[in-house]
């Protein structure tokens, strides 16, 4: 199978990324193709356009400098203040910080109405400390979160910056947004947040993610997330032999959960699962008094990952019963399940006008169109079904999420021009 998969990526039919972003074509309507066109020739477009060319340097500059500025998970501050002065500068109607970190920069309309927003997430998957000063390796750029996602905060400065200086005026107001939580334990709340009702008015979003030129992202991967932890009275190995011990408890779940969950997800709409980090324990001579394992488990039916649920809490509470039934002294082992991540699942249709239109800009930048599946910021419009896409920050990158992330700039400022058509398109250029 994965030989045949390979095979379709090399024809270019279908792309496996992740095995959670197959991509599909599909048909442009000849509409938007015709109004692409259109506001491509206007020459404030052609401005902006020669601009974000011209300032290959500046936004690659800028996109050193953000990534050398840690944003671990839930510690997007200094990289915010920092977005926030760079936004500033280039000009805009206001800025501010949100309640939950989001920096939201508003570049105001003619007739106002309508809000469309264009955001990159902030934060990356490191943890601080992390070494995020940028190596040049002849023209590639090599650090944790160099192409996931500060090349997309670079792309909204330079989009912005663009605006301004072609004089390009749009009817609807712009929402440039800089996000926190995009990554793992921090579940898309700054997203949630802005979709909230404590969130600001939104009716178009754009987002700015990993890939390449010609990702649209449609569709929204769900996921479910959860912490088990297993508590004892814990004791010396040898002294306290006879207790019951979470890690075995620990190592029963997870047996329990994968033999029922590989039966479940062997059919049916694809449904993944992982058990991503394991903890507890002082010392090799001594019990435990907790046991903790993190499971992620992703799939694009809603109703699939409820059963999955199911599966994995009948998993856990089998094996605390079957540990306790077998211990010897002191009190019964406890377990805490909580769900610690909640991404939703959801489907945009192509023929839906912010699809149309990202797929009519991504050819007329000359590349294919794919639809793809994902989790991205874009989970959460596309949920509520609201008017939502997930474009790809371009270039070339490799390696996202591993301390050997790098991003070279192959033709990256075409990433951004599409980024801004996209924008224009959706926000309508004053006529």
């Amino acid at each position: 199978m994965r030989y045949f998969n390979l095979i379709i990526f090399l024809f270019g039919f279908v792309t496996l990324f992740g095995q959670e972003k197959a991509k599909s074509v599909a048909k442009i309507e000849q509409t938007y193709q015709q109004e692409i066109r259109k506001l491509s020739k206007k020459k404030c477009v052609k401005k902006a356009f020669q601009i974000i060319e011209a300032q290959r340097s500046q936004t690659l500059a800028d996109h050193i400098l953000l990534t050398e500025i840690e944003a671990p998970p839930f510690k997007e501050e200094k990289r915010a203040a920092q977005f926030l002065q760079m936004m500033k500068a280039a000009g805009v109607d206001s800025i501010w910080i949100d309640e939950v970190g989001n920096v939201l920069a508003l570049r105001k309309g003619t007739k106002g109405g309508k809000v469309v927003a264009l955001d990159a997430h902030l934060d990356t998957v490191f943890p601080e400390g992390t070494d995020v000063k940028v190596k040049m390796r002849g023209d590639t750029l090599y650090a944790p979160g160099a192409a996931d996602d500060t090349r997309g905060l670079a792309m909204l400065i330079r989009v912005l910056q663009a605006m301004n200086d072609a004089k390009i005026e749009t009817e609807h107001d712009v929402l440039f947004i800089g996000s926190v939580g995009e990554e793992g334990l921090g579940d898309l709340r700054g997203v949630k947040h802005l979709f909230s009702e404590k969130g600001t008015k939104i009716d178009s979003w754009i987002a700015i993610d990993g890939g390449s030129l010609g990702r649209v992202n449609n569709q929204g991967l769900g996921s479910h997330r959860y912490r088990i932890t297993f508590h004892g009275p814990g004791g010396h190995s040898w002294g306290a032999f006879g207790l019951g011990n979470p890690h075995h408890a620990l190592g029963t779940a997870i047996h329990n959960f994968v033999q029922a969950a590989d039966a479940f997800t062997a059919y049916g709409p694809k449904t993944s699962y992982n058990v991503g980090v394991i903890s507890g324990g002082t010392s090799i001579n001594s019990i435990p008094f907790a046991s903790i394992m993190e499971i992620d488990m992703r799939s694009i039916d809603p109703a699939r990952l409820d059963t999955m649920d199911v599966i994995l809490k009948d998993a856990v509470n089998a094996a605390l019963a079957a540990q306790n039934k077998i211990k010897r002294l002191g009190k019964p082992l406890t377990v805490t399940i909580d769900k610690i991540g909640d991404r939703p699942s959801g489907e945009l249709s192509e023929k839906l006008p912010i699809i149309q239109r990202a797929m009519a800009c991504t050819a007329f930048m000359g590349k294919r169109p794919q639809l793809t599946r994902g989790s991205t910021n874009s989970n959460i419009p596309i949920s509520l079904g609201i008017p939502a896409v997930t474009i790809g920050r371009g270039g070339v990158g490799r390696n996202a999420h591993s301390l050997d992330e790098w991003w070279l700039d192959v033709e990256g400022y075409k990433s951004t021009q599409l980024a801004l058509l996209l924008l224009l398109s959706e926000a309508k250029i004053r006529k």
